[in-house]
C-alpha cells in the first residue's frame, strides 16, 4: 500500500476513520471525504502530525457534483487514484409499513448512489493504474434484515453493482472487493433514521461486544493487498451467509427471532 493514493468516503468516524489510520500506517496517500469538516480536519491533522500524507474534502456523497469535485481535487493534489473505498453509509430502523419513503430514498442515495457517483468519476483513473474499487456492504446485503428494509435494499444493490462492474472489467485487471462486516462497533446505529427520519440517538445493541472498526480496517487492507473479491467478517456473519444458501426459510426464522429481541424492536 505504500505510495498508493486512496480515497475513503465516510472517513470522519467508524470504519472509515479506522481505515484512514490503517492505510496511513501502511504509507498510503489519503483523500478523506465526509460531511463533517471538523472531524475530517481533526483526523487529517492527527495523521499528518504522525508523518502521514492526507488531505480532506467535505463531501456529501448523495450529491454527484460533490463526488466529482472530490475526485478532481484528489487528482490535482496527488496526480493519481489507486484505491477507492466506498464506505459512506447510513442506516434506518423501522418497519416498512410505517416508514416515510423519504427515509428510504435518503438511505439509497447515500449507500448506493453515493458509491455509484464516486466510482463513476474515479474509475478512469483507477483503471489506468489497475487499481481497486472497494464497497463496504454488510451481512444485510446477503440476508434482508427486518426493520432495516431500506438499509438491506441499499446493500443488495451495492453488491449487484460492484459484481457487475468486476465482470465488465475482467480484461482490464480492475480489482473489485465487496466487504461485508457483521455488526461493528461504530456510530451507525446511533445515527440510524427512524420512520419519520429522526435519528434514534441510542444504539439498541451492546456495541462493546461487536467487532471493532480497527479490526475491520485491518482485514480490509489485507484483502485489498491480496486482491480478494469478497470478504465476510465475524463468525456469526459467515455462518448466516453459509446457512442461507441451503436453508433460507430456516434462516428467515432465525433472523426474525434474533432481531426481534433488540430493545424497542419495531416488530
Amino acid at each position: 500500500m505504500k505510495g498508493k493514493v486512496v480515497i475513503i468516503t465516510g472517513a470522519s468516524s467508524g470504519i472509515g476513520r479506522s481505515c484512514a489510520f490503517e492505510f496511513a500506517k501502511l504509507g498510503s496517500k489519503l483523500m478523506l471525504a465526509a460531511r463533517s469538516e471538523k472531524k475530517l480536519r481533526e483526523t487529517t491533522h492527527k495523521i499528518n502530525q504522525n508523518g502521514g500524507n492526507s488531505i480532506f474534502f467535505v463531501t456529501d456523497v448523495s450529491i454527484e457534483k460533490e463526488c466529482n469535485d472530490m475526485v478532481q481535487k484528489t487528482i490535482s493534489h496527488f496526480g493519481q487514484i489507486d484505491i477507492l473505498i466506498n464506505n459512506a453509509g447510513i442506516s434506518m430502523r423501522s418497519i416498512f409499513e410505517k416508514l416515510n419513503l423519504s427515509v428510504f430514498e435518503k438511505v439509497m442515495k447515500v449507500n448506493f448512489w453515493g458509491a455509484v457517483y464516486c466510482t463513476k468519476h474515479a474509475l478512469p483513473y483507477i483503471l489506468k493504474n489497475k487499481g481497486s474499487v472497494v464497497g463496504v456492504s454488510s451481512i444485510a446485503g446477503h440476508k434482508g434484515l427486518p426493520g432495516r428494509t431500506a438499509y438491506s435494499a441499499s446493500k443488495f444493490a451495492l453488491q449487484g453493482f460492484l459484481e457487475a462492474l468486476r465482470i465488465e472489467n475482467l480484461n482490464k485487471n480492475l480489482h473489485v472487493l465487496i466487504i461485508c462486516p457483521g455488526f461493528t462497533n461504530s456510530n451507525i446505529r446511533k445515527k440510524a433514521l427512524q420512520a419519520d427520519g429522526v435519528e434514534q440517538g441510542d444504539s439498541p445493541r451492546t456495541e462493546k461486544k461487536m467487532m471493532s472498526s480497527k479490526k475491520v480496517a485491518l482485514f480490509m487492507s489485507r484483502a485489498i493487498n491480496k486482491r480478494k473479491n469478497h470478504l465476510v467478517l465475524t463468525r456469526n456473519g459467515r455462518v448466516t451467509v453459509f446457512l442461507n444458501k441451503f436453508f433460507p426459510k430456516w434462516v428467515d426464522q432465525l433472523v426474525f427471532k434474533h432481531m426481534s429481541k433488540e430493545p424497542g424492536s419495531p416488530f
